[in-house]
């Protein structure tokens, strides 16, 4: 059993932080922004990162930034959800290439992240807090935005391959260019494994089968007028041991579809201070469940969501930019199965608007309120504020933010015929961060350190008395977290995280009241070191370790901590061929993130990748 007595003080000597090579995010307001503007905590994964580590799981690429808990059901492609400093996953939102990805067919419109594999993402950012005045519903948490990448200049091509334990076989390939006012790119990922057993105490394998797809094309008509086109699809086939009652051996299977659509005119008016985005988006989740493969599917979920957008941004001089914007969206859901049929349909529009202004050198503000009117509850008025000063050009940063939050209820959880509530009201959040960012010896070390809290009210919990879901909880989360990236030589780069979360129930009168949240360690740290020999090879590890966690509100049913160690290593092969292979679970520790679900042991992978 890990102890999580883990002092702050020991571990931010050896740990975390996010890359330094990106100075610029987009998901603090939804454009393009230094850092030294944004007074949000946000984590940046980049290419490289992700192409180091060799990590096939997204989820095991966020395990390793400050704030983060995951729960998955066993073997990969299981059902996984995402926790950001404390709250509920579903309060989680998730954006792929700009599109929002919640399902909203789930019970609480949470995104189920066992099926989305690294494939051919190049980027994510992690921003921390609540925000929902640029993001709207269900940023409690905060926001997991994944991005393919952009096309490159002329032309280019990657692939990969790689086999190991379990009969896994990975492969992806993608390529992109620019040709005259076109910019396009387009690739596609393969992912199969035998897999483990799910149920921890199983003895057969729970396999899956994935397939991802993206394509991406921009059209430059003129300096001030573009279209954008952007596409993603997930095909997933899983075999998962049952989960009504304890998990054990069953011949159940799920399959998912998943499609994602962007299409954006982007128009810059009054010389470039006035650019708009207009744009449709659309998502559409199929899942199908069957307790017996090569069957009729005995029971399953569609949820499609519809979305208008725009967003205008102005900006009459440097120092001040105005960003407004209206939302438009349809989100509905089906249902088949056990001898019924369900389907429901809202719709919700938002206003918004920002202001981002620096008054000084060094000092950037942001003030924004946004409105959205559901049509089931009525409106819902959210407002966030955030500064970032720095006294000498960016070695220093300090972050002071406030966010408020709002999760409308999902449609399942208002239209269910057995248990929904359509008297619903939204779920509410207050979240306050406060931060410093320190660049030491010429940009060689970043210290990052975040303190922050967060207040729920109105949360959403079925309701056992009335057998219906109902506004029934408050909770608090607050905590530390810290963050460093070192690189005393050229050759060597080692980054840390290390966060401490204390999520309790905070309903008065509740049996559980004083408790923690289910499934989040108040601990978690992660290290990170990779060393390029003179010769070419590159080597690495990663260490990341969770403390004790409860899997139930009543804090009875234990999860043990534990310790997991990872080693890598890479080899060019001439300019364009290069080798690499890695370790997973290197001392082969047991471990539940969900009670009742098995995790992989010691795995070793090998694999080719090729560049043109």
């Amino acid at each position: 059993m890990l102890k999580t007595g883990i002092s702050l003080v020991a571990l931010i000597v050896a740990t975390p932080v996010w890359a330094q090579d990106d100075e610029i995010v987009v998901t603090a307001t939804g454009i393009a922004q230094s850092r030294d503007e944004v007074g949000q905590a946000i984590t940046v994964i980049d290419a490289e990162t992700i192409k180091t580590r060799q990590a096939i799981d997204v989820v095991d690429l966020l395990a390793t930034t400050p704030g983060v808990r995951f729960n998955r059901n066993g073997s990969t492609g299981g059902v996984t959800g995402v926790s950001l400093r404390g709250a509920e996953t579903t309060q989680t939102l998730v954006l792929i290439d700009g599109v929002k990805v919640n399902d909203p067919s789930g019970i609480g419109d949470g995104y189920d992240f066992g099926p989305l594999l690294t494939g051919n993402i190049q980027r994510i950012e992690i921003l921390r807090g609540s925000n929902s005045v640029v993001h709207g519903s269900q940023a409690i948490g905060g926001v997991v935005n994944l991005m393919t990448g952009v096309p490159a200049e002329g032309f280019g091509a990657n692939a990969s391959v790689d086999y190991g334990y379990s009969d896994t076989l990975s492969a992806k390939a993608d390529v992109s260019g620019t040709s005259g006012i076109a910019a396009g790119g387009v690739g596609a990922a393969y992912f199969r494994t035998d897999g483990i057993s799910s149920a921890a105490g199983g003895t057969e394998r729970d396999g899956t089968e994935n397939i991802a797809t993206n394509a991406r094309l921009k059209l430059n008509f003129t300096d001030m007028l573009s279209l954008d086109l952007r596409g993603y699809y997930i095909h997933a086939d899983l075999d998962y041991d049952s989960f009504f009652g304890a998990p054990a051996d069953s011949s159940d299977v799920s399959k998912l579809d998943q499609y994602v659509g962007y299409a954006g005119l982007n128009l810059a008016l009054l010389d470039g201070k006035l650019t708009n985005r207009a744009a449709v988006t659309w998502m559409r989740n199929d899942r199908d469940y069957y307790f017996v493969r090569g069957t009729d599917p005995d029971y399953g979920y569609s949820g499609t969501n519809l979305r208008f957008e725009y967003e205008g941004v102005y900006a009459p001089v440097d120092q001040a930019k105005l960003l407004f914007g209206y939302e438009h969206e349809r989100p509905d859901y089906d249902f088949f199965g056990f001898g019924s049929t369900a389907s429901a349909k809202i719709n919700i529009d938002s206003v918004y608007g920002l202001a981002i202004v620096k008054p000084f050198t060094g000092l950037a503000v942001t003030g924004g309120v946004r409105h959205d009117d559901h049509s089931q509850f009525g409106g819902a008025t959210t407002f966030g504020a955030n500064a970032n000063y720095s006294p000498n050009g960016g070695a220093t940063n300090v972050r002071l933010s406030y966010g408020e939050g709002f999760k409308a209820p999902s449609l399942y959880q208002l239209y269910d015929s057995f248990s929904g509530n359509a008297a619903l009201r939204p779920e509410r959040s207050k979240s306050y961060d406060v931060g410093f960012d320190q660049s030491l010896d010429g940009g060689r070390a970043m210290l990052s350190v975040t303190a922050f809290r967060r207040d729920t009210r109105n949360q959403i919990n079925y309701d056992n008395a009335t057998f219906t879901y109902g506004n029934l909880d408050r909770t608090r989360a607050k905590g530390v977290e810290a963050s460093i990236a070192l690189k005393p030589v050229d050759a060597l780069t080692v980054t840390g995280s290390y966060s401490y979360v204390d999520a309790r129930d905070r309903s008065a009168g509740s049996a559980t009241y004083g408790n923690r949240l289910a499934r989040r360690a108040a601990n978690a740290v992660s290290v990170s070191a990779d060393y390029v020999w003179s010769f070419g090879l590159s080597t690495g590890a990663t260490v990341t370790m969770v403390g004790d966690s409860f899997d139930n509100a009543a804090n009875t049913r234990r999860l043990d901590g534990y310790a997991l160690a990872g080693v890598r290593a890479s080899m060019p092969l001439g300019a364009h061929l290069e080798v690499y292979g890695r370790i997973d679970n290197l001392f082969d520790e047991t471990y539940q993130t969900a009670y009742g679900y098995g995790s992989y042991g010691r795995a070793a992978y090998g694999g080719v990748r090729v560049r043109f």
